[in-house]
């Protein structure tokens, strides 16, 4: 095919424009998202009830099925966390018996995400471990003709990605965690759970049961959501800092 003066000139304009979104983009981003920021939220508030000194006491179970995810280390951060860094005197003991509280962590994602999947995730709340991550897609559209709005849309994206996304990436971490916090009721008290059951008896029809518990320790559940973000970050460089923020909220229920 024939390239005219005149249609050159226009190629050469169209990716010159191209290259100076795709910089001023990438110089945008790299500004804005030059720091380290962790930030650890809670779906729902926790507040145990406050003890004497002596029943202090905290068995911790760290749980996971990420492979990438050091559940050894964590177990670690967490322990200092109450050891060296909290001043209201609890500690972490080995034997569940022995122990007034039992706190266990279910970790179920640490991936790169975008926010919008975060924000879902703390939303959702605590699962036990039963969670279903869903992913954003957006669209491009043109009003007299989506398909080739979207086709252009693509195009554009892909040349400003390939030109300034290469070195300049916007990168969010997070990680999930599902904590259960088991306290043991005072002497003389009961308590009573009760929980609902949905079960599928057939194609045309389900049944829903009640089921009633008594036990001598109450319950609470929540879910932590920590994120970290910066320009073209590493999991190495914040999973650390992560594994301290996470451990912080957890400290902070007691």
């Amino acid at each position: 095919m024939k390239i005219t003066g005149r249609g050159l000139r226009n190629a050469v304009g169209a990716v010159s424009i191209v290259v100076f979104l795709g910089g001023c983009a990438a110089a945008q981003v790299a500004m804005s998202k030059k720091d380290l920021d962790v930030q650890a939220r809670t779906s729902t508030a926790i507040f145990v009830d406050a003890v004497p000194r002596e029943k202090r006491t905290i068995y911790l179970d760290i749980k996971s099925g990420v492979m990438e995810f050091d559940r050894r280390k964590f177990k670690q951060v967490v322990t200092d966390q109450f050891l060296n860094a909290s001043d209201n005197g609890y500690k972490i003991v080995d034997d569940p018996e022995q122990a007034q509280f039992t706190m266990v962590v279910y970790v179920l994602n640490l991936e790169k995400t975008s926010p919008t999947a975060a924000e879902a995730a703390l939303h959702q709340g605590y699962s036990g471990g039963a969670v279903a991550m869903g992913a954003t897609v957006g669209l491009l559209s043109n009003h007299n003709n989506p398909l080739m709005g979207a086709a252009t849309g693509g195009v554009i994206a892909g040349g400003l990605d390939f030109i300034s996304g290469s070195l300049v990436k916007d990168v969010t971490f997070m990680l999930v965690s599902d904590v259960q916090i088991k306290e043991h009721a005072a002497k003389g008290a009961i308590v009573r759970k009760d929980s609902k059951v949905d079960t599928k008896i057939s194609d045309s029809g389900s049944s829903q049961q009640t089921v009633s518990e008594v036990s001598n320790q109450k319950e609470y559940r929540t879910r932590i959501v920590t994120t970290a973000n910066q320009v073209n970050l590493k999991i190495e460089e914040a999973q650390e800092l992560m594994f301290k923020k996470a451990a912080y909220a957890m400290a902070g229920f007691f």
